[in-house]
């Protein structure tokens, strides 16, 4: 199920902390970064913080800049951000300023914690969506993505939220602004707390001072495991979708990209159809060549591929699917069902599933798959 581009935002000190234990809010931002969470909030769809955040801090988040939020309505959006928050207890403070300013306000919640919500008289300033049963992060941010079309969504906190978004691999990227300062006290908030984190280094996509403070972009890179689907698949399948568009176009053969990643998110190879010298030659077979068969990442790598592998092939002895079996991996992640154009009745997501291999479709990809397969799909 898609879910929103989920962007986590935090400032934090030299040793790692959001905040200082004094009565008031410390402010690790300088103006200019200040000015480029503004930018970034009005490029959004919704803005979320935890119940904790609304309760120490009491924030407005809004877009500040006028001109701004007249681009915003320019482009047929509400001039502010959608603004969200979670509480399973519903036990909020209705004179927040969360409630009071901006425009449309949701918050997630419990049949109890809405009762409570609308005890207070907070259910006549923002939408209150009671959430039944074992509902977790996955929960809300479907029905944000499906139900209140948001497709960028930006967390500006708390640690706890920050924390259980990356542990789940459900942030897409995060912007971290380290600000020139210490706050030493052993009990002040920090950013993330302890628990298992998804294996390996994260990419680092950006870094450049903003004032006094240095901005840092990162994206996580681990593959999900099972058919469990994390941030990072959706990064890795939609490079293997723009892999297939290198491809020299064929008017019998399907262009596809694929790509080899380890568990720890390291890329071991990529491939695409008719790679090189070689004609005939398709992405996965392309990709796991330049991998060392004994290489003892393969049983735990994801191979991802903008088609399924195949299952049946004229130019080579043993079909893509055949070789993932073939190299030990388990996990596959692909954006296209294979038509038959060529083939009829293909099904390389069942091959590979008959033995034991997780295979995770995600469709969203199919319309940049098929993008440069146009002309054979009459």
């Amino acid at each position: 199920m898609p879910y929103p581009y989920v962007l986590l935002s935090a400032a934090v000190s030299l040793d790692g902390c959001l905040d200082d234990t004094g009565p008031e809010r410390l402010l690790l931002s300088g103006p200019a970064d200040f000015d480029r969470v503004d930018e970034v909030r009005a490029s959004v769809d919704a803005i979320l913080v935890g119940a904790g955040t609304i309760r120490a801090d009491n924030p407005r988040l809004l877009v500040y800049s006028a001109e701004r939020r007249a681009a915003r309505t320019a482009a047929g959006k509400p001039e502010y951000p959608l603004k969200v928050t979670v509480s399973g207890s519903g036990d909020l403070e209705p004179r927040a300023r969360f409630w009071h300013t901006g425009g449309e306000k949701i918050v997630y919640t419990t049949p109890e914690g809405a009762e409570r919500l609308r005890a207070s008289g907070i259910a006549d300033t923002a939408h209150v969506v009671p959430l039944n049963g074992d509902w977790d992060w996955r929960t809300v941010l479907a029905d944000l993505h499906d139900v209140r079309g948001v497709r960028r969504l930006m967390v500006e906190g708390g640690g706890t939220v920050h924390t259980q978004l990356l542990q789940q691999g459900l942030a897409d990227e995060l912007q971290l602004a380290l600000a020139p300062l210490f706050v030493g006290a052993p009990d002040a908030p920090r950013l993330f707390g302890p628990g298992p984190y998804p294996p390996g280094r994260l990419r680092l996509v950006e870094t450049r001072p903003v004032g006094d403070v240095v901005l840092m972009r990162y994206q996580p890179t681990a593959p999900g495991t099972g058919t469990t689907v994390v941030a990072a698949d959706h990064h890795w399948l939609a490079q293997a979708c723009a892999l297939a568009a290198q491809c020299p176009p064929s008017a019998s053969a399907f262009s596809v990209g694929a790509i080899v990643v380890a568990a720890d998110g390291t890329e071991l190879a990529r491939g695409h159809s008719r790679e090189g010298d070689d004609p005939v030659v398709h992405a996965e077979e392309a990709a796991l060549a330049k991998i060392d068969p004994a290489d003892p990442r393969l049983p735990t790598a994801t191979v991802y591929s903008s088609l399924e592998p195949c299952t049946r092939r004229a130019s080579r002895p043993r079909p893509c699917a055949g070789l993932i079996l073939d190299a030990g991996v388990r996990r596959v992640v692909t954006a296209w069902r294979e038509p038959d154009t060529f083939v009829a009745d293909a099904d390389g997501v069942g091959a590979l599933t008959a033995r034991g291999v997780d295979v995770v479709v995600l469709p969203e990809y199919a319309e940049t798959a098929q993008a440069p397969n146009r002309h054979l799909l009459s």
